[in-house]
């Protein structure tokens, strides 16, 4: 084969693996649809999940589920989990303030993420005994088989507070990369942290 020839044959198998990657991302990915993620993740981003993950929740980690009593798919942050106790306290100079104590002992910490700092700014107390909004503050200890969710975007997200409490048998899987657009980063950023908190306890 010619040189010439076979410079073709590369770039067709290029392109027509290109063309066979496009479609597997647009069979398997999930599009995300509105924007409770934002920025992390934007409205029709192509997420693929991680395989064999359905049913399994770590802390901060990015999940597809089904709410309770909600049938359509949710991508949300996973916050708390089993034995975990958490809490959100809205101050005036400080309206969202999510605290966490891991297994629910130790020091209570605050939860920081990049996003919610420019775009928290509705007061939004938590938790009720069923995990969704409440009156005043209160810790509340995350049931066995259930987690504590949040979107990163919290003044446009429907989630735990909504939704009370999240059933880890509903977890369809961990999001694992974004496919789409191609020109995002793949990876998943804004993972929160936890730091020492040194307000009023809930």
């Amino acid at each position: 084969m010619n040189p010439r020839r076979a410079a073709g044959a590369v770039l067709g198998a290029g392109v027509l693996l290109s063309l066979l990657a496009g479609a597997a991302v647009t069979a398997l990915g999930v599009r995300v649809d509105g924007t409770s993620m934002s920025p992390t993740l934007h409205q029709g981003d192509r997420i693929l999940v991680s395989p064999g993950s359905a049913g399994e929740a770590h802390r901060f980690d990015v999940v597809l589920l089904r709410a309770t009593g909600k049938d359509a798919l949710l991508v949300k942050r996973v916050i708390a989990l089993p034995g975990d106790r958490v809490a959100i306290v809205s101050t005036p100079d400080d309206p969202f303030q999510v605290l966490l104590q891991e297994g629910g002992r130790g020091p209570v910490r605050r939860v920081v993420a990049p996003s919610w700092a420019s775009q928290a700014h509705r007061t939004s107390a938590c938790c009720g005994p069923d995990g969704t909004r409440s009156a005043r503050p209160g810790l509340r200890t995350v049931p066995e088989g259930a987690f504590f969710y949040l979107g990163d975007n919290p003044d446009l997200s429907d989630d735990s507070r909504a939704y009370g409490w999240g059933a880890l048998a509903r977890i369809e899987g961990r999001v694992g990369a974004r496919a789409l657009p191609v020109s995002a980063a793949s990876g998943i950023g804004n993972r929160p942290v936890l730091e020492e908190y040194r307000g009023p306890s809930p």
